[in-house]
Parts: structure tokens; C-alpha cells; sequence
């Protein structure tokens, strides 16, 4: 069973901040299982959108959230424009901003083979 969107983001906002981070949540989605995407905001200006990993990524349903990298260390107005169409798309989404340098260990992330 999956954790509810709004405790996966209240946890990660936690786990950000006790790391020495920030987070802030741009947009609240549904609360039960509103789409997550978490835009990664660097020090150098750019920043990188995690989304949601498709579902090809799930073997058996462990009930964790994935999540790929849309768009790595871009300028923002491409990040801003990728989230434009997302939000047209699910006007129920979440969008959780960071301010760290590492997300490795705070989400599952997803690559494609090959």
C-alpha cells in the first residue's frame, strides 16, 4: 500500500530540512494520491524536475514512489514550461521545491536502461 501523497511530501519536506536543506511545497494536488513532482533548485541557477516514473518501472506493486528526472540541471524557464503542460494535463498535482545540493537517499529515483 502506498503512503498518501500528502505524507510522502510532509516526510520528505522533514527529511530536507534535517539534512540542512530547503523545501517548500509550491503547489498542493489531492491529498489521497495526487501526482508528486519535486523541481531541484541548485545553487548555479538551474534546476532539475523529477516526475513521477511510468509505470513500466513497477514490478510488483511495493507500494513505493518512483520518480525520473524530466529535465537534469536546466534553466528554469524549460523546468517552468515542462510543469505549464503537466499542470493543463493534473491540475491535481503536487509540486514540492528543494534547495540541496544531493537528493540521493530522499526519493527512489529511476533510470532507463539503455
Amino acid at each position: 500500500m502506498r503512503l498518501k501523497s500528502d505524507i510522502f511530501v510532509s516526510a520528505l519536506i522533514r527529511r530536507v530540512f534535517g539534512l540542512g536543506g530547503f523545501a517548500a511545497v509550491e503547489k498542493k494536488g489531492a491529498e489521497e494520491a495526487g501526482a508528486i513532482f519535486i523541481r531541484q533548485r541548485f545553487r548555479d541557477g538551474l534546476e532539475t524536475l523529477y516526475a513521477p516514473a511510468p509505470q513500466n518501472f513497477f514490478g510488483e506493486d511495493d507500494g513505493q514512489r518512483k520518480f525520473e528526472a524530466r529535465a537534469e540541471k536546466a534553466e528554469p524557464d524549460a523546468v517552468r514550461d515542462m510543469l505549464s503542460r503537466e499542470l493543463r494535463f493534473d491540475p491535481d498535482l503536487w509540486l514540492v521545491e528543494l534547495e540541496t545540493d544531493e537528493v540521493n537517499g530522499l526519493f527512489e529515483i529511476v533510470r532507463p536502461s539503455g
